[in-house]
């Protein structure tokens, strides 16, 4: 079993230096994928992965920058096959359902409202909508080419959050245990709810394995959701900013920003809690230099941390061992 960092960035911004958050977990040629960021489409083809082989993908939260590609392994990696004779077979995505609702603006004031008839879209909703708007595409490729129907190409699960659990959109992220998703003859899949400022659903995810587990944190703030979820976890693949210093952003945006994100400088504390055996960074967000500090980084994220702390690259390849 192996993770492929195809992309790790954070986003929405488009910085030249990575790709957009994406990760790849392989187990026995199976391969899912948890978001489709900005390129991803390409970067899994870069990592040397088969589409045909991509068995489910799992959308942490519905943020632009974690959904850029994602239709397009269905209405592209799916029309049919490429160069090698590899094209995307039937797949099952899992993802967030409908917020309900939409929070006031920060900072308070008036704002618009894209699509009021269905301003939160769940991922279903998402997919029709996205089958909709490049209908003509579709329908011309598929009479003049022979393309596959992208809407026979996925099968797409709104994600329900179990009845006992009091979370909407005012309380995103109550305490809870982690419950399942999916489960295949590869992976067993579980979720939480983690607190990424007023993003409702925003989800982290565990898949455990014959080989060891893998925990995605998605993008969130501190949690012990996600500890929970995380606990002795063979890898914890999480998220991290670095602000302090950041002479460019106003102070009330820096504290927003804490309010769904967690800094580089305290991320290793997270993973000592949930006592996972090695932490990787990824969807990372430097507000203060570019292009990264890597070993800065790496030293941050290491205090407090008695396991092996590192920054992904794009397209890096991580073996999983069991602890």
């Amino acid at each position: 079993m192996h993770v492929v960092t195809l992309g790790t960035q954070a986003g929405p911004p488009v910085e030249r230096e990575r790709a957009g958050i994406s990760t790849a977990l392989i187990v026995d040629g199976a391969v899912y994928l948890v978001d489709c960021g900005r390129g991803s489409t390409t970067q899994y083809i870069h990592a040397g992965l088969r589409f045909s082989a991509l068995r489910s993908i799992f959308i942490t939260h519905l943020h632009a920058d974690h959904i850029a590609d994602y239709y397009n392994f269905i209405m592209l990696a799916g029309s049919g096959p490429n160069f090698t004779g590899d094209m995307l077979s039937p797949i099952d995505v899992y993802g967030p359902g409908p917020a309900g609702a939409l929070p006031g603006k920060f900072g308070g004031g008036d704002v618009g409202t894209v699509a009021p008839d269905n301003p939160t879209p769940g991922m279903r909703d998402l997919t029709e909508m996205c089958s909709q708007a490049y209908a003509y595409s579709s329908n011309i490729f598929m009479r003049d080419s022979g393309s596959s129907d992208p809407r026979d190409l996925v099968r797409v699960n709104d994600i329900g959050i179990p009845g006992h659990i009091p979370a909407s959109y005012v309380d995103t992220s109550p305490t809870m245990e982690p419950f399942v998703v999916m489960r295949d003859d590869n992976v067993i899949v579980s979720a939480s709810l983690v607190p990424h400022g007023p993003v409702f659903p925003s989800f982290a995810y565990r898949f455990d394995t014959k080989y060891g587990s893998v925990t995605f944190s998605g993008d969130t703030t501190y949690s012990e959701n996600l500890i929970t979820l995380a606990r002795s976890t063979d890898v914890l693949l999480h998220e991290a900013v670095n602000v302090r210093e950041a002479t460019n952003v106003p102070a009330k945006i820096l504290s927003h920003i804490l309010e769904s994100h967690v800094e580089v400088q305290k991320v290793g504390a997270v993973a000592e809690r949930a006592e996972a055996k090695q932490l990787i960074l990824t969807h990372i967000g430097d507000r203060v230099t570019s292009p990264l500090p890597v070993q800065q980084w790496e030293s941050w994220a290491a205090v407090g941390y008695s396991g092996t702390a590192r920054v992904a690259s794009d397209l890096e390849h991580f073996i999983v061992n069991r602890g």
